[in-house]
């Protein structure tokens, strides 16, 4: 299903947010790098999903209603065999209830370089596109650089310059240095979902870790616009 057709869908739903997965689909449309995940619907289709992507893995719990994950403690992070796996589908079905649609596992990454990216909707401006810092001092630094979508590689790699701990990108702790041509162009395309999807309120990717050398999305959560508000 193409991007557009899936926010008509959640639209007619009177969805406000999409589900992870589908949230998902929409940015790999564009460009995003994710983490390798599948959608199972069955604790048999969980333990295959990770015997495919190689434990450890996460599971969490995926529904429109579900934005706020670790909230509702659906998810569920490096289990390390099927009797994990499979205690973590209990707890994730029971805490999920009505508002769980599916599951997702997904290959268990981990960085200590860990960065945020997404979207927003100016009132002056419209859509503006943001990456910066992430992990644990996202708040209390608050080290991020914005620009007006569109953007195009070079105001993507100026937008990474500009944040002050810039240099975690380069080799780092025995790590090879990110590879800001695949980070640029995820932030290209996130300045295009906003430009080209109207409908789209807000766009959340956190964290953006990166893995050897490759910046890869994590979680994302796409949020609409207000039926009838513009915003």
């Amino acid at each position: 299903m193409k991007p557009s057709e899936l926010l008509s869908a959640a639209r007619a739903r009177g969805q406000t947010t999409l589900s992870e997965d589908d949230s998902r689909k929409v940015l790999e449309a564009y460009g995003l790098p994710l983490v390798p995940s599948r959608r199972v619907g069955s604790l048999d289709e969980a333990q295959a999903a990770a015997r495919e992507l190689g434990f450890p893995v996460a599971l969490k719990g995926t529904g429109a209603r579900l934005a706020h994950k670790t909230e509702a403690d659906v998810v569920r992070l490096s289990l390390r065999d099927a009797a994990e796996l499979e205690a973590a589908y209990r707890h994730v079905q029971q805490k999920g209830g009505e508002l769980l649609e599916g599951m997702l596992v997904q290959r268990m990454l981990r960085s200590e370089r860990e960065f945020v990216a997404g979207l927003s909707r100016d009132p002056q401006f419209g859509p503006c596109v943001m990456f910066g810092l992430g992990g644990i001092f996202t708040e209390v630094l608050q080290d991020v650089s914005f620009r007006v979508a569109p953007i195009t590689e070079m105001d993507a790699q100026e937008m990474i310059d500009e944040i002050r701990t810039n240099d975690i990108l380069g080799e780092f702790r025995g790590s090879p240095a990110v590879n800001r041509s695949i980070l640029a162009k995820a932030l290209v395309g996130v300045g295009n979902l906003g430009v080209e999807m109207d409908d789209i309120a807000e766009i959340d990717i956190n964290p953006l870790i990166v893995s050897d050398d490759r910046p890869i999305a994590v979680d994302a959560l796409v949020i609409l616009k207000q039926a009838g508000s513009g915003k």
